[in-house]
């Protein structure tokens, strides 16, 4: 079995080999393979079904979050979106489109709530049904790589222990963000389906 130091090693060399690979996409290709993705989603019976859903707003080297932000709206749904504060990251609510246009940006230019504004956290009213998780890599059994702060592996364990249920997991890759395996750690949540693109259409576990 590999030791902490050989995963971590190893996810800091793949963290550096996928931005590579990200950056080499074209902005056509990111759009082209968003929509595709995104068109999977929502045809998907678990994101259908769920009335409590959480989203990330995606930067560009993402799959795109826009048009599923906008069919939640559309649907009905009650969506939530990340907020980090420090080493905290909390789901608050989001009303609309213009709500989220509203939001001031971070350095990442996203946008993202005051640490001042007052919104309903999704632990406080009931958890959430479905988490789209980010991530820069990903496999097809569900292992993904973050980022290296783990925010959602530890809201994900935070969603189990205080609403005793688990959400349905659900990641988003570009076709240069899958492998047939990622390292991870026992800490590392597995994710229930990662959708993705190939050259021959939309696919996912």
């Amino acid at each position: 079995m590999a030791t902490s130091a050989a995963i971590y090693e190893a996810k800091k060399l793949l963290r550096r080999q996928i931005k590579k690979r990200i950056l080499a996409m074209s902005e056509e290709a990111k759009r082209k393979e968003s929509a595709m993705i995104t068109e999977k989603l929502l045809a998907m019976e678990e994101y259908k079904s769920s009335h409590r859903i959480s989203v990330y707003l995606s930067m560009p080297s993402e799959v795109s979050t826009f048009d599923i932000l906008r069919d939640i709206f559309n649907s009905n749904k009650k969506c939530y979106i990340p907020r980090y504060i420090g080493h905290q990251m909390d789901m608050l609510r989001l009303h609309s489109l213009e709500d989220m246009q509203s939001l001031p940006l971070t350095p990442w230019n996203i946008h993202q709530p005051a640490d001042d504004d007052i919104r309903e956290e999704a632990l406080n009213t009931g958890g959430l049904d479905v988490i789209l998780v980010p991530g820069l890599g990903f496999s097809k059994n569900g292992q993904r790589l973050g980022r290296g702060k783990g925010y959602y592996d530890n809201y994900i364990q935070k969603c189990i222990e205080l609403c005793h249920k688990k959400p349905h997991l659900i990641g988003l890759a570009f076709s240069t963000q899958m492998y047939d395996q990622v390292p991870v750690t026992e800490n590392d949540m597995t994710l229930d389906h990662v959708v993705f693109c190939q050259s021959s259409g939309t696919n996912s576990k």
